[in-house]
């Protein structure tokens, strides 16, 4: 029986590669069909518990796993085959799960074709949506915090970011249907610290649909990244997608605070692509920015330096090329698309 599922993967590879030529029918039939099903029972099951069980479940098997190579150490070269079958064919079957209950997003339309938007912009275009991102992250930080040179904190505790978050998507409805979100499944990572020491601020849990984020982050960035992990759970795959879901939920929220978050998420991706196309410009746009925002960026940046690590460029590294393999071929940097994203959306709203 296990050579049989062994052997599965392969047509299962098979399968994957033809469907990821076929995104509109992956879109039909899969992402806006079977897919918003699965991803809704999946957070009737398991949302309502107080932890995260795919991090329980991710643990479980870390033990297995651990417990299969301490047992069978001395048999691995003499029962090569053996083995080989064993691990072929739990990787088929984690395979066909990934896939099934959520990878398959990763092959469904450019976000941009079902929202009608251009793929590509100009820098004029860049520079009139940036100074308007500007203008409306300014007006809501002299909203939230009257000095200009303060950041602004959040009144909230990270467990209210999670409760409150759905709202914007709620809001966000009315414009685009396809993003109703209930029931709510989003948790506190068990892994946070690791968590932390990689690079990464959340994840999606794709075999239960919980979407787990790192405890650790800084309270401003728990709006923008709450969101996007909700986007990821709404079968939005793409990291560049996600971003700009989960932006647009937060700016459309209709907490002042929520809004600011989303603002300067989406202005800070535009300055960065301003930067890197024309560095003299940049600098000419940093002083209309109110030094409090500055100070919210520098924020988030002083956190993930102080858990910088020889470790880290490997696990980004080997996520990048996760993505890849996934359809995602600008990988985890794909600035370009996202703010291509914000901008086209921008100058038509």
């Amino acid at each position: 029986m296990k050579k049989y599922v062994a052997l599965a993967l392969i047509p299962q590879v098979i399968v994957t590669s033809l469907l990821s030529e076929y995104p509109q029918f992956v879109e039909t039939f899969y992402s806006t069909g079977v897919y918003p099903y699965l991803a809704t029972l999946s957070r009737y099951v398991f949302g309502w518990v107080p932890f995260s069980v795919g991090d329980i479940m991710y643990l479980i098997g870390i033990v297995l796993i651990v417990r299969w190579l301490l047992l069978n150490r001395k048999h691995l070269l003499n029962n090569s085959l053996e083995w080989l079958t064993d691990v072929v064919a739990t990787l088929s079957v984690v395979y066909f799960a990934f896939h099934i209950f959520w990878a398959f997003n990763y092959y469904r339309l450019p976000l941009h074709k079902n929202l009608n938007l251009e793929a590509s912009y100009t820098t004029e275009a860049l520079l009139e949506v940036t100074n308007k991102l500007i203008t409306i992250s300014n007006n809501l930080h002299k909203e939230l915090e009257p000095n200009d040179s303060l950041m602004v904190v959040l009144p909230y505790s990270k467990t209210d970011i999670f409760n409150l978050a759905p709202e914007g998507y709620k809001a966000l409805q009315n414009q685009f249907p396809n993003l109703a979100y209930k029931p709510t499944s989003v948790k506190m990572s068990l892994f946070s610290l690791p968590l932390t020491y990689m690079g990464f601020s959340g994840y999606l849990n794709p075999l239960t649909n919980e979407a787990q984020v790192d405890k650790l982050i800084p309270v401003y960035k728990f709006p923008t990244t709450v969101s996007h992990e909700i986007a990821h759970q709404l079968g939005y795959a793409a990291e560049n997608e996600a971003n700009f879901i989960g932006s647009l939920a937060a700016m459309s929220h209709p907490d002042p605070y929520f809004k600011y978050c989303g603002y300067t998420f989406a202005l800070r991706h535009c300055l960065y692509e301003i930067y890197r196309r024309d560095p003299e410009t940049y600098n000419t746009l940093l002083p209309n920015i109110r030094t409090g925002i500055l100070k919210n960026y520098q924020e988030v940046q002083d956190f993930w330096r102080s858990y910088q690590n020889p470790l880290e460029p490997l696990f980004k590294t080997t996520y990048n090329s996760f993505l890849k393999a996934n359809n995602q071929q600008g990988g985890m940097k794909s600035y370009s698309y996202v703010v291509a994203l914000y901008v086209n959306y921008f100058l038509e709203s």
